[in-house]
């Protein structure tokens, strides 16, 4: 397929080129050959994008004064013009990050139901009556921010510009968003979703680039009032310090290392299958990936049989013309970073029971082998670091008690698994596990009215949900003397 969707950086509601002239070349992961060729933003593009967006953004402008009913079907529109575009959006996300259409095709979807969720939110964000002594009215308000800067990792491209990109627009807030320099492609849809909708000039404002030019100006720029960050743990506190330059909130969706506790009266089928997509989704490309299993040493061999079965068969491909399950790493310096650190588990004891190389029927792409490493300890690196590819490393443990001393040793706290029967260990387990989201008999899953988030060095804040709704607005009290 040859790309003929949008290039040009979209700023204050008009296509242009970046003011140095500069592009970017985007590859197939799946081919290794060239896609399209993007105009790159730098320091220049951001601060006409931002100072548009502050425009758009004023007290007296048309968004910020617009009906609440109105600024809903505002969204409900770009939902629409998404919608009406799934197909096509679904096969740039493959081609640019290496995803099956089928995964690009839900996430996708995720965009649409998370548009439409938070468009019901433009009419609810009330405020409250404060009885205080005295004769006296005392009630708050919730306000937008007003320029939020969103930026977009290369794993999820267009579903977590959506996910911070919705409840910024549902608040009355406007946008800069800055898609990884990796994946720059579909995100610029959501410049088409906005002028189709017809919303005012520049409320939306797409710039593909790189992070430390584009992205750090935006989290420096005095007049952000917010940055949505989705990334490595690295880079996010990068981030974190640019954006304290200002005092600007943040809100932070960094790495992960989750857990998926399988204990012994557990339905064995349902959680190999569950641990097998929650690892080998998306070439293991996730924050949330369940990279950890942690397993009963009664039932460890039966569930690892069942999951190197499953990964062993998964056919590897694109998907667009040929029957792949699972892609390839999104780029040869990610592929080189996952192999390493299936090298270093060998030299530190670990056994590879499948996968663990390159594909030999792979001439071309970015491939992994679906990799499972078995006798791992939570002290070495496969266990400690998040890999970012289809590796899963198996410990084993002989009680509820070292499951949970095993789970939560680690930096991350984003999302954990849970595999019973037994609904009293469910929800005690569940309590008592240091992260920020828990799914039971399930993995993973999320909703766009639930709130995604972590502890620990996952991050900070909420995204989805009425969490989101609090992440891009602010409360102001108004105190009235009546006598």
């Amino acid at each position: 397929m040859e790309y003929s969707g949008p290039t040009q950086l979209y700023v204050d509601g008009q296509w242009t080129d970046a003011a140095s002239g500069e592009t970017l070349r985007t590859l197939d992961p799946a081919t290794e050959t060239e896609y399209a060729t993007v105009a790159t933003a730098g320091a220049e593009d951001v601060n006409r994008a931002v100072d548009a967006a502050s425009r758009a953004a004023e007290r007296g402008s048309e968004w910020r004064e617009m009906d609440p009913g109105d600024r809903g079907a505002a969204l409900r529109r770009m939902a629409d013009a998404i919608e009406e575009r799934k197909d096509e959006i679904s096969l740039v996300e493959s081609h640019d990050n290496g995803k099956t259409p089928f995964e690009a095709g839900i996430e996708v979807q995720m965009v649409i139901d998370t548009f439409r969720y938070f468009a019901g939110w433009t009419d609810k964000l009330t405020g409250e009556h404060n009885p205080v002594p005295g004769e006296r009215l005392n009630y708050t308000s919730r306000e937008p921010l007003g320029v939020t800067g969103h930026i977009v990792p290369w794993n999820y491209p267009f579903q977590l510009a959506g996910r911070s990109l919705a409840p910024a627009l549902a608040c009355g807030n406007t946008a800069v968003v800055k898609p990884s320099s990796e994946t720059p492609l579909s995100a610029l849809y959501y410049a088409v979703a906005a002028e189709e909708a017809d919303l005012p000039e520049g409320v939306v404002n797409v710039l593909p680039g790189s992070g430390s030019g584009a992205g750090a100006t935006l989290a420096q720029h005095p007049d952000v009032a917010h940055i949505a960050f989705t990334g490595s743990t690295e880079i996010g506190k990068g981030v974190m310090a640019d954006a304290a330059q200002n005092v600007t909130g943040v809100t932070l969706e960094l790495g992960g290392k989750g857990p998926q506790l399988v204990f012994p009266d557990a339905d064995l089928d349902a959680a190999a299958k569950g641990v097998h997509y929650g690892i080998f989704m998306n070439a293991g490309q996730m924050c949330w990936a369940g990279s950890r299993l942690l397993v009963h040493e009664d039932i460890a061999d039966e569930v690892v049989e069942r999951v190197v079965q499953g990964a062993e068969s998964t056919p590897l491909g694109s998907g667009i013309d040929d029957d792949g399950r699972m892609g390839p790493m999104v780029s040869k310096d990610q592929r080189e970073t996952v192999l390493d650190y299936i090298e270093t588990g060998k030299e530190e004891g670990a056994t590879v029971a499948c996968g663990g190389g390159v594909p030999e029927d792979k001439d071309t792409g970015y491939f992994v082998e679906p990799t499972v490493l078995t006798d791992v300890t939570n002290d070495m690196t496969v266990a400690r670091e998040e890999i970012f590819g289809p590796v899963l490393v198996v410990i084993e443990f002989s009680d509820e008690e070292e499951a949970l001393e095993i789970a939560n040793d680690s930096p991350y706290g984003l999302l954990s698994g849970i595999w019973t029967n037994d609904l009293s260990r469910a929800h005690q387990v569940a309590d008592r596990l240091d992260y920020g989201m828990v799914s039971v008999n399930e993995y993973p899953v999320t909703f766009p009215q639930t709130p995604f988030g972590g502890t620990k060095e996952s991050g900070h804040g909420r995204e989805q949900g009425l969490e989101a709704v609090g992440e891009y607005t602010q409360t102001k009290n108004v105190n009235v003397k009546l006598e």
